[in-house]
């Protein structure tokens, strides 16, 4: 079974935040579609008067960069959706994630997991 989640991706001040729209859908469709509802409403938790608000959609049709103009900033994130790939119901991705031990190999790169002793 898949697992999809709608993400927001920002810059505040000095550091990133990552801020979940939905989370746990079984197909990317179920994802993309609650991420396209929230394109033009999506406000972040920062408290900021829109003025205006341009959307960009990236070539992956699946992306998007909201610009909001507020009265003093103009505020940017990057909505996306992402798989948890531990969960993949791709056979490819799915291969990959093997454990060894309770740790993926590190050929592989990154992988879900959790620490030894949880």
């Amino acid at each position: 079974m898949g697992n999809w989640a709608a993400i927001v991706q920002y810059f505040n001040g000095e550091s990133h935040s990552t801020e979940f729209i939905c989370h746990g859908r079984e197909t990317k469709a179920q994802a993309l579609e609650e991420l396209r509802a929230v394109l033009h409403t999506y406000v972040p938790s920062k408290n900021i008067v829109e003025k205006r608000r341009r959307v960009y959609r990236f070539a992956d049709h699946e992306s998007y960069l909201v610009v909001i103009k507020g009265r003093l900033t103009e505020w940017e994130c990057t909505l996306r959706v992402v798989e948890l790939i531990s969960d993949s119901t791709d056979p490819a991705v799915a291969e990959k994630v093997r454990w060894e031990q309770g740790a993926a190999d590190v050929a592989d790169g990154p992988q879900d997991r959790l620490p030894p002793g949880y």
